[in-house]
C-alpha cells in the first residue's frame, strides 16, 4: 500500500515452474497487524502518498507486509526488473 511496485520480465526458471512472487507476502497476520500497529504509524508510513485516512486499512500498513526489496532481491533468479515504481495514490475500498 505504501511501498514501490516492480514491473519484471520473467526468466523462465524452471525450477521455479517458470514462476516468480507476485507481491511481499504478509509479515503479520490481518488481526495481528491490527494489534500492534496505531493510526498514527499509518500515517506516518503513508506520508507523501494519498490515501483514504480510514482504521480499516490499518491491517495493510506496509509493516504488516515484509520487505519487497529483500523479496525482489531473493527473486533475482527468476526475474529481471524491468521499472521500479513509486507509489502516490492508493485507493481502497472499505
Amino acid at each position: 500500500m505504501g511501498t514501490r511496485s516492480y514491473v519484471v520480465t520473467g526468466k523462465g526458471n524452471r525450477e521455479s515452474m517458470n514462476s516468480a512472487p507476485h507481491g511481499a507476502g504478509r509479515e503479520y497476520s490481518r488481526n495481528a497487524a491490527r494489534k500492534r500497529f496505531t493510526q498514527d504509524q499509518l500515517r506516518e508510513a503513508m506520508r507523501g502518498i494519498e490515501f483514504r485516512d480510514t482504521a480499516a486499512f490499518l491491517d495493510e500498513i506496509p509493516a504488516a507486509y515484509k520487505d519487497i526489496d529483500v523479496v525482489m532481491q531473493d527473486a533475482r533468479d527468476l526475474v529481471d526488473v524491468r521499472r521500479t515504481l513509486r507509489q502516490i495514490v492508493n485507493v481502497k475500498g472499505d
